[in-house]
């Protein structure tokens, strides 16, 4: 996959988080939050759908690209010109790269979180950390959603 530059943007929140299941969890919280704020209401589909994106990715990041004594770190972008919201969640373990599953056991209870990124978002992919630092940047662009 290919990365494509975020959008100019008008809102923008950036945090670091603990490489944990809490940090993730807070991650999501947050950002729902911010999305709240920007004009996607709780409750709404996109926002849901939004934040499903944001839990998979921080999910992934905690499971998949956890490096002992170091963060993941959350970028939420939108632009209400375009009505794009981008997700970019960065983790220090550029060796695991993102692929969607060829197959999922059917009574399994993981593997799925990329097909759901996949369906919600309209565009996904990954890209190296930028800086040239460890690791991996996987990112998400939701578009179509009415901003503030």
């Amino acid at each position: 996959m290919t990365a494509t530059q975020p959008p100019l943007t008008a809102h923008r929140f950036a945090m670091r988080f603990s490489s944990t299941p809490r940090g993730a969890r807070l991650a999501r919280r947050l950002c729902g939050t911010r999305l709240d704020a920007w004009g996607v209401p709780y409750g709404s589909d996109a926002h849901d759908a939004v934040t499903l994106v944001v839990a998979e990715l921080c999910a992934n990041a905690v499971r998949h690209g956890h490096v002992a004594g170091r963060d993941f770190h959350v970028l939420l972008t939108a632009d209400p010109a375009t009505g794009t919201v981008r997700i970019e969640i960065s983790d220090t373990r550029g060796e695991r790269l993102p692929h969607l599953p060829t197959a999922t056991a059917q009574d399994g209870d993981s593997g799925r979180g990329l097909l759901l990124v996949e369906a919600l978002a309209d565009r996904w992919g990954w890209s190296p950390r930028a800086g040239g630092g460890p690791g991996k940047t996987v990112w998400a662009e939701c578009t179509g959603l009415s901003l503030s």
